[in-house]
């Protein structure tokens, strides 16, 4: 994997992207595959990186990141086992069932629900008024 530190020429961005190597960048550059995040804009290059070199001290930092975001992931484990032995689970019915608890007055079970749903079905049901709550999900096969 290569991380390249890309900017915009029609905006200005600066933004990173990993890739599987420096052949598949070219790869998609040609078949023009990278785009702007900002203004959707071809006109994407790559742009001066410092190389990454550790040393003893940044060794260490990057030790306690590493510590640090190993901590994060097991608490964000021990939400999800929560979660799924508390609440039930409606997949991509999310929004659906949300709407049917809030404005059918169905009543409310001891449990409540999580699923999937797009950022604009979110958006809305947050301007209904129906309280949502986003978590973090860490999938079972990443390590």
């Amino acid at each position: 994997m290569i991380k390249y530190n890309l900017i915009c020429k029609s905006c200005s961005k600066t933004f990173d992207s990993w890739f599987s190597s420096s052949k598949e960048y070219e790869k998609l550059k040609r078949l023009k595959h990278i785009n702007c995040y900002n203004c959707n804009s071809l006109d994407v290059e790559k742009s001066l990186m410092s190389p990454n070199v550790l040393n003893k001290k940044t060794y260490k930092k990057e030790k306690i990141k590493f510590e640090r975001f190993s901590d994060i992931k097991k608490t964000i484990k021990e939400y999800q086992k929560f979660i799924k032995n508390n609440f039930t689970y409606v997949g991509e019915n999310f929004a659906y069932e949300a709407r049917l608890i809030h404005y059918k007055n169905k009543k409310k079970s001891k449990s409540g629900i999580y699923g999937n749903t797009t950022p604009q079905e979110l958006k809305e049901l947050n301007e209904e008024g129906i309280e949502t709550e986003i978590v973090p999900w860490i999938s079972e096969k990443d390590n």
